[in-house]
């Protein structure tokens, strides 16, 4: 039983030190266009998927609105979204990109393809990973 309390035998700790080394290899690339990469994935969802509530950008990303209402104060601030409330239900607020933020989007192509030069593994490796961590996060 006290192996089981090894750092070495932790799933959770290569995730959760992968998880930094990458999102480390993101922050120079997203510095360029002066975005961290929470806000990096809020608007990869709205490039998708255009407008979004904020209840339905909370399902796809994993984050709960006490985590994601002030990252898209920050956006808005920058120019990037717009937020706004439901015509039917004023609790209902959704959020869009602004012409600037959907500019951003083709600045940010080459993003994918500088994390894969990175990553020093095959694409298929990746794809793998990608794979199992999805499995894992869908139970």
């Amino acid at each position: 039983m006290e192996d089981l309390l090894k750092l070495e035998n932790q799933i959770c700790f290569p995730a959760y030190a992968f998880s930094r080394n990458l999102t480390n290899l993101y922050r120079p690339l997203l510095a360029q266009l002066d975005i961290t990469y929470p806000q990096y994935l809020v608007l990869m969802v709205l490039w998708e998927h255009k407008t979004q509530t904020v209840n339905q950008l909370g399902e796809k990303l994993y984050l709960d609105t006490g985590t994601l209402t002030p990252l898209l104060k920050r956006l808005e601030q920058k120019g990037l979204i717009n937020r706004t409330r439901g015509k039917h239900d004023e609790r209902v607020v959704m959020i869009s990109l602004t012409t600037s933020g959907a500019q951003l989007k083709e600045k940010a192509k080459h993003i994918p393809m500088e994390l894969v030069k990175c990553a020093n593994v095959s694409m298929d490796e990746l794809l793998q990973l990608k794979t199992l961590l999805n499995k894992v996060l869908d139970k």
